[in-house]
């Protein structure tokens, strides 16, 4: 299993192939879910070839996106099954590696520890102080692909999202849930302040 190769080979493949107007999910946003994905595992006690498992799937989770950016995670899958035996994955390992990407679909449906690792390091901005910062990108993104118009819509969506959300890992219930919880309660008072209807 060459991970570096199969490293070097993605992040290539995205830097020059992601569309520009990918604000949110472009190479910056699978280099911070990689860079999660290390400190999680670390701090999971995940063994060595899980972490490896692990680390690839956050590098391929959305590579997706390189075809289109609908069902991106089927999309994402295809290409781990297509390039990753190049590298010597075996079709156990890359069965797995599939099985965490699809559980980052919204909503997230992790079904074992590595999924809800992956599941965290994906969304692990809502917790954190540069939330506002990584969400104007998001927000960009949504309006580029014309998914939402409105900056009022977009705080609606983000309460919802921020209600509904959980994080799965004992790590971030105790490092991000409080901070998640701070940015949803300043977003419900922006809310508060809108029309009823909306």
């Amino acid at each position: 299993m060459d991970y570096s190769s199969s490293k070097t080979f993605i992040l290539e493949k995205l830097e020059r192939e992601l569309p520009t107007d990918l604000y949110y999910h472009g190479l910056h946003h699978t280099l911070d879910v990689l860079e999660t994905t290390k400190a999680l595992c670390k701090e999971e006690k995940i063994s060595t070839h899980d972490t490896t498992l692990l680390k690839t799937a956050a590098l391929y989770h959305d590579a997706g996106f390189l075809r289109n950016h609908i069902n991106h995670e089927v999309l994402g899958c295809e290409i781990v099954q297509e390039y990753l035996p190049n590298f010597g994955f075996s079709a156990v390992d890359i069965e797995k590696i599939c099985a965490m990407i699809m559980s980052t679909k919204i909503p997230q449906s992790p079904k074992n520890n590595l999924e809800q690792i992956l599941c965290d390091a994906d969304l692990d901005y809502l917790g954190r102080s540069d939330f506002k910062a990584i969400g104007d990108t998001l927000y960009l993104e949504l309006k580029a692909y014309e998914v939402l118009d409105t900056e009022e819509r977009w705080n609606r969506m983000q309460v919802h999202f921020l209600e509904h959300h959980r994080f799965f890992t004992k790590t971030n219930q105790q490092k991000r849930r409080p901070g998640k919880m701070a940015h949803l309660a300043a977003l419900r008072e922006i809310v508060a302040t809108y029309d009823d209807v909306g």
